[in-house]
């Protein structure tokens, strides 16, 4: 059966698609290459965390007309695909767009006239044009612009935010052409309340940059101030309380162990195509990158020094880490610090374990940590507790009164019951 809608990638940025288009009443399919994916779904089950979906969620699309598959067939009877691939950033900084190559294949292999195609996943000013556009004109003996429309729209899903729903969240276009343009407008105008138009897609793409490394570089100034305040004896917390308040010209935002997700700082000096590069890098997002490197490290030593200030050593420690996700509310843990900071606290010889109600099973360095099953037990038998995550179900006050020493990284204990970072 043929539907108004292909989402291609069925992970964290395409499932909220799916389930905003089958809501709004838009025939879909899904394609994903992996059968694990697709057979979890067609199940009624969530395959990976980090959609902020759950899987009755999943039953209710299924219910509602949804279609997860693997064969690419089903690309050629649409008249809308939308890119949702994940992208990432290597060791050395650049963008691996592999996937968007093979979504791209599997894509071109089918893609019909009049068809629009947008990609949401996150890439560098110029990929839709330099990178996405040969790969679907190549493969399908098309032209962008005259025989299809190609368009990027940056994804904006937040996965956890019970505030912000996807129709609720404005939606900026850029197309390749002016018709493009309308093209995507036509289709995010049925699942969305606004949609906000680019001057093109190169525009659009520098959105989705700017908006990841807005919040980078201001969780690193408050990351920074972190540290400042708790050396000269000052509570942070209680300076971004009262900052604010101000009506004008401030936004807070507060510390915490290290920054993770999916939304990665992004520096376009890195992230140049067939080695085209700017020759200069943004010395901000580079600072920025810096400082919150740093944090997973200093969140150690503050734990090293909370145990001796206590008469104990960090080697032979029991410490109990509590939420090991990337943000609370998720199980997603997609460069969550939590990983770092319990390496570097196994190297200095504590005896870790953790508490997250969203993670069942979690590994460090091919190991499995102990979970701890009863909360506040484990909390008082602890001589450390850190709290690097504060999920909803967790009752800071309750905790704080069972566990022997807690460091809370993330401010939310309140003041004087809790070492806070």
């Amino acid at each position: 059966m043929p539907a108004d809608l292909a989402v291609i990638g069925l992970g964290r940025l395409g499932l909220p698609l799916a389930q905003a288009a089958t809501a709004a009443g838009i025939e879909t399919i899904g394609y994903d290459p992996d059968p694990h994916t697709v057979a979890e779904l067609r199940a009624g089950r969530l395959p990976s965390e980090g959609a902020g979906l759950t899987a009755a969620d999943v039953r209710r699309m299924l219910a509602a007309g949804f279609r997860p598959t693997t064969a690419d067939a089903e690309l050629g009877r649409v008249r809308t695909a939308v890119i949702c691939v994940p992208t990432r950033l290597g060791e050395d900084r650049a963008l691996d767009l592999g996937a968007v190559a093979a979504a791209a294949g599997a894509l071109a292999r089918r893609l019909r006239p009049h068809t629009t195609v947008l990609l949401e996943s996150a890439v560098y000013p110029g990929a839709t044009e330099e990178y996405l556009r040969p790969l679907l004109e190549s493969g399908s003996g098309l032209c962008a612009g005259r025989d299809f429309h190609l368009a990027y729209s940056p994804s904006r899903v937040d996965p956890g935010d019970r505030q912000h729903g996807y129709a609720s969240i404005p939606k900026v276009i850029g197309g390749l052409t002016p018709a493009c343009t309308e093209a995507a407008a036509t289709f995010y105008g049925r699942i969305c309340e606004k949609v906000v138009r680019a001057r093109g897609p190169r525009e659009a793409e520098a959105v989705r940059v700017l908006e990841s490394n807005y919040r980078h570089v201001n969780i690193a100034l408050a990351n920074e101030m972190a540290v400042f305040c708790h050396d000269i004896g000052v509570d942070l917390w209680d300076v971004v309380r009262c900052a604010e308040t101000k009506p004008f010209g401030f936004q807070a935002f507060r510390p915490g162990p290290g920054v993770g997700g999916h939304g990665v700082p992004v520096d376009p000096n890195y992230l140049s195509y067939k080695g085209r590069s700017l020759g200069y890098p943004l010395r901000m997002v580079e600072l920025a990158q810096e400082v919150n490197g740093r944090m997973p490290r200093y969140v150690t030593q503050r734990c090293a020094t909370l145990l001796n200030e206590h008469g104990k050593s960090a080697r032979g420690a029991r410490v109990l880490l509590l939420g090991v996700s990337y943000k609370a509310d998720t199980g997603d843990q997609e460069g969550s610090p939590a990983r770092e900071i319990a390496s570097r606290l196994m190297e200095l010889g504590a005896q870790l374990s953790y508490h997250d109600p969203y993670v069942a099973q979690w590994n460090l360095l091919g190991r499995p940590v102990p979970r701890a099953d009863s909360l506040y037990e484990a909390a008082a038998a602890a001589d450390l507790t850190v709290l690097l995550q504060h999920h909803r179900t967790y009752d800071l006050q309750g905790l704080a009164v069972k566990a022997q020493l807690l460091l809370d990284t993330r401010g939310a204990t309140p003041a004087g019951m809790a070492h806070r970072l």
